[in-house]
C-alpha cells in the first residue's frame, strides 16, 4: 500500500525521534543541557565584543520604541529617499566596511541567501568552501546553479575544480564559525583574478572583530577593490538582528532588492533595530580596547588547549572547539564542562559530519583573568578523563576507583 504524503511526514518526524533522541542520544536532546548559574563561565553567545548591555546601545534602542510612530514596516524595496534612517545606516556602513554601497537585510541568513540567488544562475558554477555556511549553498541552490565545494582554505583544489568546471562565483568566510580558522583570503582573490571569478566572503564574524575600527577582514588585508560582494550577519559582534550585503557597485542596490527573494518578501528593519544598530556602530569604532582584550584572551585559550594537545583544527580567532566525535561522547563532555561550570555551543550533524560533532566556545571581551584560568583548568580536566584527540570509538571513562582502604594490622 502507498503511504501517503501525511504518513511518510509523520514517519520522518517519528525516525528523528526514535534514531536520534531515543537511540543515539539516549532520550535526551543533544542540545538541551543544564540551565547556566550566576558565576558560570558562558561561552555560548557571538556577542564576542561584550556589547549587548552597553547603556548607549540599550538607550539608543529604549528611545525609538518610545518615539516610534509607524506601525508595521514595508519591504525594504519601497523605502527611499537619503533621509530615511534605513538607508542612512545601509550607507554609514558601507562606509565603516570601505564599500560603494550596502543593503540592510532581516538576518545574515537573508543577506548570504538573496545575495547568491540574485548573483547566481544555471549557467554560472559556484565554488563552496565545504565549511562555509550553509545559507551560501542554498542560495545557489536557489539560483539553480551548479555548486561544486573545496576543500576547506585550500587554494589549490579551488583552482582546479575552476579548470574543470569554467569561471564561476566563489564563496567564502572569512573567519569560520565552527573551528575559528581563517580563510587565506588573498590567495583566494589571487585564484579568482586569474581565473575570471567573482568572490563573496561571509564577514559575519570578522566585522566588528577585526581590521581598523572593527571595518572586517577584508579591509585589513587591504583586499576591498578585489572582493566584489561582502555579506554579514549583524547578530554576531553587532549584537542585533539584521544581516548585510556591501557591494562595490552602487548601482547593485535598487537590483538587489528587486531580484532578491528575502529582500523583496520581508518587511524592512523596525525602527528600533535601526537605531540599535546604529549606536552599535558607534561603540565598535570607538571601543578599540574590546577587540585588544578579545585578541588578548583568544590568544592565550589557543595556546593553553593547543599545549593540552587539542586540536584546534587551525583556529586562528575568538572561535575555539574541542573535536568530541560521536554524539555520546559530545554529550559526556559537554555534561563534564557544564557540572564545572563552562558552557559551550554543540555543533553536530547536521552542522558538521556525522560522528564528527564539536563543543564550541565563543569567547568574548567581557571574560575576566579568573574565567579564563577557569576555561582552561577545566579543559585540562576534560583531557584527563577524556583525552584530548577523538578516538576512533568511543568507550564512556571509567568511573575512579574508591579511595584505598586501610586494612588494620593484626
Amino acid at each position: 500500500m502507498t503511504m501517503s504524503v501525511a504518513d511518510r511526514i509523520f514517519l520522518r518526524v517519528n525516525r528523528f525521534h526514535t534514531e536520534r533522541v531515543a537511540v543515539a542520544w539516549g532520550g535526551r536532546h543533544i542540545l538541551h543541557g543544564r540551565q547556566p548559574s550566576p558565576g558560570d563561565v558562558v561561552l555560548t553567545s557571538n556577542d564576542y565584543l561584550a556589547l549587548a548591555r552597553v547603556p548607549h546601545i540599550v538607550g539608543a534602542m529604549c528611545a525609538a520604541l518610545q518615539n516610534a510612530s509607524e506601525g508595521a514596516p514595508p519591504s525594504g524595496v519601497f523605502l527611499h529617499g537619503p533621509d530615511h534612517p534605513q538607508i542612512v545606516l545601509e550607507k554609514t556602513l558601507a562606509d565603516h566596511m570601505r564599500a560603494a554601497a550596502g543593503i540592510l537585510c532581516q538576518s545574515g541568513w537573508d543577506a548570504n541567501a538573496g545575495l547568491m540567488q540574485s548573483i547566481a544562475d544555471s549557467q554560472t558554477p559556484v565554488y563552496v568552501d565545504h565549511m562555509a555556511h550553509m545559507s551560501l549553498w542554498h542560495g545557489a541552490k536557489t539560483a539553480g546553479a551548479p555548486v561544486y565545494s573545496f576543500r576547506h582554505n585550500f587554494p589549490g583544489h579551488l583552482r582546479d575544480e575552476i579548470r574543470k568546471h569554467g569561471p564561476g562565483i566563489i564563496a567564502v568566510d572569512s573567519i569560520y564559525s565552527t573551528n575559528g580558522s581563517r580563510s587565506p583570503l588573498t590567495q583566494i582573490c589571487d585564484v579568482a583574478d586569474e581565473t575570471g571569478s567573482v568572490l563573496v566572503v561571509d564577514e559575519s564574524h570578522s566585522l566588528g572583530t577585526d581590521g581598523p575600527y572593527g571595518a572586517g577582514m577584508v579591509v585589513a588585508l587591504g583586499l576591498t577593490d578585489r572582493v566584489p560582494f561582502r555579506v554579514a550577519s549583524l547578530a554576531t559582534a553587532f549584537a542585533g538582528r539584521a544581516g548585510f550585503v556591501a557591494a562595490n557597485n552602487i548601482d547593485f542596490v535598487d537590483y538587489f532588492k528587486m531580484e532578491s527573494d528575502p529582500a523583496v518578501f520581508s518587511a524592512a528593519l523596525r525602527p528600533h533595530d535601526i537605531a540599535g544598530l546604529g549606536a552599535t556602530l558607534d561603540v565598535v569604532r570607538t571601543d578599540e580596547w574590546r577587540r585588544v582584550r578579545l585578541r588578548e584572551i583568544s590568544a592565550v585559550v589557543r595556546r593553553a588547549l593547543m599545549a593540552l594537545e587539542f586540536d584546534l583544527e587551525g583556529s586562528a580567532s575568538h572561535i575555539v572547539a574541542l573535536q568530541t566525535g560521536s554524539d555520546e561522547r559530545t554529550m559526556a563532555i559537554r555534561d563534564f564542562l557544564e557540572a564545572r561550570g563552562v558552557f559551550g555551543s554543540v555543533l553536530c550533524w547536521p552542522v558538521t559530519a556525522p560522528e564528527r560533532a564539536l563543543l564550541r566556545f565563543s569567547l568574548h571581551a567581557g571574560l575576566t583573568d579568573i574565567q579564563v584560568d577557569r576555561l582552561i583548568q577545566v579543559c585540562a580536566e576534560v583531557r584527563d578523563t577524556f583525552g584530548g584527540m577523538v578516538p576512533l570509538r568511543y568507550e564512556k571513562p571509567r568511573p575512579a576507583p574508591p579511595p584505598a582502604q586501610l586494612v588494620p594490622t593484626r
